[in-house]
């Protein structure tokens, strides 16, 4: 099992990454931030994706559906901006938030490798 800044590291290793966070959406604060810098403030990130996080899941309500969230995926011009949803055991209520360059990105491998950094979390 890795601890918060070893998963961290791990996605800030993934190809094309800009900066990564573990979010508590309960109260948009970042639990632990790795990256970003003057083109991606990682605080903000943080507490604005909580804003996405939260509208998902009332929609998902709302509509009656009865599915879990694996990821959203916010795609610019220039950048993916990935966002996963933690199920593991303690980790109810936290996200990994992954920006990525758009063109030095594999999105189907950064999807990959951000559900295995999931899955070797130990909050």
């Amino acid at each position: 099992m890795a601890n918060t800044e070893t998963s961290l590291k791990e996605a800030a290793s993934i190809e094309g990454a800009i900066g990564a966070a573990l979010v508590d959406y309960t109260s948009g604060m970042a639990l632990g931030t790795i990256g970003g810098g003057k083109e991606l403030d990682l605080n903000v990130a943080a507490a604005a994706n909580t804003d996405v996080v939260r509208a998902k899941v009332r929609a998902m309500e709302l509509l009656g559906l009865n599915e879990d969230i694996e990821d959203i995926l916010i795609t610019l011009s220039t950048q993916y901006h990935l966002i996963r949803l933690l199920k593991s055991r303690g980790a109810n209520g936290l996200f990994l938030y992954l920006a990525l360059d758009k063109g030095r990105a594999n999105l189907a491998m950064a999807r990959h490798q951000l559900k295995k950094i999931e899955n070797e979390l130990d909050v």
